[in-house]
């Protein structure tokens, strides 16, 4: 590796790190937000001002103008549909945030990586060997100890993130039957207003939009959607600077900053619902990016042989 290599994939992962600090920002107005509206409606209010920040990436992706500037894309019924899972998968954990201490909900939400290499084998056709369903195996059990069946503590709600864990990892197994040369910003901006338009088709379903209880409310609504839109913008140009494999292992910084966001803001402390579940999460995943990394570096030595 180059040295400028090795800076482009210093700052990349600190762009990754820092779209981990926004997404659980965002979780923190949704949070705040819950006893107010309903998922849905933050659902749909996330995706409007969160769309912003997918036109502004898209914008600025030289590839797109050298393309033409087409929106359309080829896969456009495969693109809806993530969008789809998307918003399913916005609900559950938006529901779940509001009704489970935020360091849990955000926790067996991480579990998604696990249920990415599960779906993989039906959907692309992988071949997974015993060591990465080793590793699924494992995390799942952590996944099961996190949610805690059997504890006093333990209810059904603890449903929703692992909901929106299986939600989210569909949709990005899904993204790698994209065209490749499909700009990401262009992908998101699919997602977000397919999502859009699901979370706005659902809200009348839950009693329909609540009027603003507040300008303080609308800030905090528009703070949301900025956290969620840049959290989006900083991952997808992390991706562009290095490899995906390089900046995989710095995924679990997430749930450390849950537990220290959900104690700082309301209180909680759910340290005996949390460990052991949650490093056998973090092991389980860790696993697999391991694996994953050396299966594409044999590739790569095979193709060069």
């Amino acid at each position: 590796m180059s040295a400028q290599q090795g800076d482009r994939t210093g700052a990349a992962i600190l762009l990754s790190l820092l779209a981990l600090v926004l997404f659980d920002l965002m979780g923190l107005v949704i949070k705040h937000l819950s006893p107010h509206y309903s998922a849905a409606e933050l659902s749909a209010y996330r995706n409007v001002v969160g769309m912003v920040p997918s036109i502004v990436a898209l914008w600025l992706t030289p590839a797109w103008h050298r393309g033409g500037r087409q929106v359309r894309v080829r896969q456009w019924p495969l693109a809806c549909a993530r969008g789809l899972i998307i918003a399913i998968a916005q609900l559950c954990f938006y529901y779940a945030l509001g009704a489970l201490a935020f360091a849990t909900a955000a926790t067996i939400s991480y579990s998604n990586a696990l249920f990415m290499t599960a779906l993989a084998v039906p959907i692309l056709g992988e071949k997974v060997g015993a060591l990465r369903w080793s590793a699924v195996l494992i995390g799942f059990v952590g996944v099961v100890l996190v949610m805690g069946p059997g504890r006093d503590s333990f209810s059904a709600v603890a449903l929703a993130p692992l909901g929106a864990a299986v939600c989210y990892a569909l949709a990005g197994v899904l993204a790698r039957r994209l065209d490749p040369d499909v700009p990401s910003p262009l992908v998101n901006l699919y997602s977000s207003g397919v999502a859009l338009v699901g979370s706005v088709v659902i809200v009348p379903l839950a009693g329909g939009f609540t009027p603003l209880q507040s300008g303080a409310d609308l800030g905090w609504i528009a703070a949301m959607g900025c956290f969620g839109g840049l959290a989006v913008l900083c991952m997808v140009a992390s991706y562009r600077m290095t490899e995906q494999s390089n900046l995989a292992p710095f995924s679990y910084f997430g749930i450390p900053t849950a537990f220290v966001f959900g104690w700082l803001f309301f209180g909680e402390a759910p340290f005996r619902d949390l460990f052991p579940g949650a490093i056998l999460i973090v092991i389980g995943g860790l696993m697999v990016i391991w694996r994953e990394k050396r299966l594409r570096r044999a590739r790569v030595f095979a193709e060069r042989a």
